[in-house]
């Protein structure tokens, strides 16, 4: 007799969404999905905009990354005004995208993650979040949370607004940094340098009582695909698509971001509204993928910044040249927060980003446009076709967690079949599910939840209907 457990909602990620693991007659997990429930619906109704606005409506797809949206929206308005953008305007928008990875990877670890880390998997669920954290580690909470709020206060710096900035635009940037501004940002590297330096030993030294968990939080081959520079290296901003197998191989490189319906298709599926890219020519499912920290760092040769790529030796060192656990996308977003501090070290220093040359402007040239940038979760691609006068024809958006969407639902079919055997339903098993998706960090609407608890109901359903066991979570 077949049942059926669901989570509804998973808690501690951006957004809403819920988990159904399926048991076969023998009452173990035969299947799991992982159900994205919202709709959006911004390819839509964009349709009929100007193209000068895109910037700032889908920068609203997201309150966690709309710095993410900011950018490669204005990438997709450079290619339609076919306009070369000022040293100043590319290197401000870099400035922004590292302090922009910067925060959202300092949310992910010190307030949705570590609770699970320091305060046990099992641990009381009431108290298994930042406040508990809190109580528990006041000086690591506080840490973690002015971390994050160093990342936010250099993009208010730049564009005004922590978050939603009306800033960058097609061709460039509206403003330079003021030498005020670029003054706070030094004065506070130090200590930004200092919490990065002592999360990453602090996790390090937990690694070893994690092994069980590296082993079934989503380990499996699978391609992955990020950018990467000119030679090779970790790249956020600029650089070409590189896709690299679980060997390390190769697979495709010097990939354009205008060919990416060439490479990239996107599935559906009746159960989700999240959409289902694979590597076209595997096909579908075969061409799975995975993106964001983890996948940067497998895709790339080596990191430009000297620290951080230490850290990449030893990280390599200790998982191999590829790591295929996505528990590890924790270890790798605190890597990728050290190369943003050191990012934000060179850039503060450069007399560009207070130059006042931030813009090209031009009219319509071209009636169709891809950008690409990397949000702190993965590839991001925007691509628009306008009409003569500029207004929005047609709307693409491919963000990272949708690529990473395979992939989460293998990882939580691999979990639930290692901790679930029959009827028994344990909170702390259920955690486990929801840390699997956790360690994607997926953002899946603009509302956040990045404190608290929300409500929890699961229920094991017989094949009849009838509800052999339940949890509840208030």
């Amino acid at each position: 007799m077949s049942k059926t457990i669901v989570i509804d909602p998973v808690t501690r990620i951006e957004g809403h969404a819920k988990i159904s693991i399926f048991l076969n007659d023998a009452k173990e997990v035969e299947n799991a999905h992982f159900h994205v429930v919202e709709f959006r619906g911004f390819e839509k109704f964009c349709e009929g905009r100007p193209m000068w606005e895109m910037a700032g409506i889908t920068a609203r797809i997201c309150g966690i990354c709309p710095v993410s949206h900011l950018l490669a929206s204005a990438k997709t308005g450079d290619k339609i005004q076919a306009v070369k953008v000022p040293p100043a305007g590319e290197k401000l928008r870099r400035l922004m995208n590292v302090a922009q990875i910067l925060q959202s990877h300092a949310l992910s670890f010190f307030h949705l993650s570590s609770p699970d880390f320091l305060l046990g998997w099992d641990s009381n669920p009431s108290t298994r979040n930042i406040f508990g954290l809190m109580s528990a580690d006041p000086e690591l909470a506080r840490k973690g949370i002015r971390l994050r709020q160093f990342g936010q206060k250099i993009i208010e710096l730049l564009g005004a607004k922590k978050i939603h900035p009306a800033w960058a635009v097609p061709g460039g940037v509206r403003s330079p940094l003021t030498e005020e501004s670029r003054a706070w940002i030094r004065e506070r590297l130090p200590e930004a340098r200092a919490t990065t330096e002592m999360a990453l030993a602090l996790f390090k030294r937990l690694l070893d009582q994690f092994s069980t968990e590296v082993e079934v939080f989503g380990k499996f081959p699978s391609l992955f695909m990020g950018l990467v520079g000119k030679n090779g290296e970790w790249e956020h901003y600029g650089g070409n698509i590189r896709f690299v197998d679980s060997e390390g191989n190769i697979v495709a490189d010097n990939l354009s971001e205008d060919d990416y319906q060439d490479y990239i298709g996107e599935a559906i599926e009746p159960w989700s509204y999240l959409k289902f890219p694979y590597y076209k020519p595997l096909g579908y499912p075969d061409g799975i993928y995975r993106v964001g920290p983890l996948a940067r760092l497998n895709v790339c040769n080596y990191i430009s910044t000297p620290d951080a790529n230490k850290e990449l030796q030893e990280f390599r060192d200790r998982v191999g040249r590829i790591a295929t656990s996505s528990f590890m996308y924790h270890y790798a977003r605190l890597i990728e927060i050290l190369a943003a501090v050191e990012a934000i070290e060179r850039l503060v220093e450069d007399p560009d980003i207070v130059s006042t040359r931030t813009r090209a402007t031009a009219g319509i040239n071209q009636l169709e446009g891809v950008g690409v940038s990397e949000a702190p979760r993965g590839t991001l691609f925007h691509h628009y076709q306008v009409d003569e006068n500029g207004l929005i024809k047609k709307v693409n958006l491919i963000i990272a967690t949708g690529q990473n969407n395979l992939a989460m639902n293998k990882t939580v079919t691999q979990i639930a079949k290692h901790y679930i055997h029959g009827n028994e339903i344990t909170e702390g098993m259920l955690n486990r599910v929801e840390a699997g998706i956790r360690a994607y960090d997926p953002c899946l609407s603009c509302s956040t939840h990045a404190a608290g608890q929300m409500p929890l109901y699961v229920e094991l359903v017989a094949a009849d209907g009838t509800i052999v066991n339940k949890v509840y979570r208030e």
